[in-house]
């Protein structure tokens, strides 16, 4: 229930920034928010982490969806992010909104890399060549969103919780 329910949360932020984010001067940089809810998934799976790697590809699969990019290349990217996520939550350690930031840029920047050669092959590269400037843009705006995505899906996470050390672990955001 909890994957399914930050599944949703994703699927509204995507829909919330894809319709919003064009009337802003950074028209091309767009934060990664599947890309960084994907990654909470990942960082959040204790034990099983196939659910959370299918509600990542779910995820990805509907931002292609929502945001037009090539089939599949969304979720492909998102079911990685999530197995990284998986791969460096033990050793990680969130406190601050400053090291949030830092790995949402982070997270938008690994997005954008592990993607161009997606959209290379679609030609879905942005206009006028300037890829590495897009990159960097989509991930420092990726890095400033981050810690709204990662408060949203922590509340979600405080309702799921089981017990009310969990819940106020996961509103103080001491866990992760």
């Amino acid at each position: 229930m909890r994957v399914a329910a930050q599944v949703l949360l994703a699927y509204g932020l995507i829909l919330l920034f894809g319709c919003s984010w064009h009337y802003l001067p950074l028209d091309l940089a767009v934060p990664d928010v599947a890309a960084l809810s994907a990654i909470y998934l990942g960082l959040t799976a204790r034990q099983l982490l196939a659910p959370a790697t299918a509600g990542a590809v779910i995820i990805g699969y509907l931002s292609d969806l929502l945001l037009g990019t090539p089939r599949g290349s969304q979720a492909l990217i998102a079911g990685i992010l999530c197995l990284l996520g998986h791969l460096i939550h033990r050793r990680l350690l969130l406190r601050g909104r400053m090291v949030t930031m830092l790995l949402a840029a982070f997270t938008g920047l690994a997005a954008g890399l592990l993607g161009t050669p997606v959209r290379w092959f679609a030609g879905h590269l942005p206009d006028g060549g300037d890829l590495i400037g897009a990159l960097l843009q989509a991930s420092l705006v990726t890095g400033l969103m981050g810690p709204l995505v990662f408060r949203s899906c922590r509340a979600v996470d405080a309702r799921f919780a089981r017990t009310h050390r969990e819940r106020e672990a996961a509103r103080e955001g001491l866990t992760l």
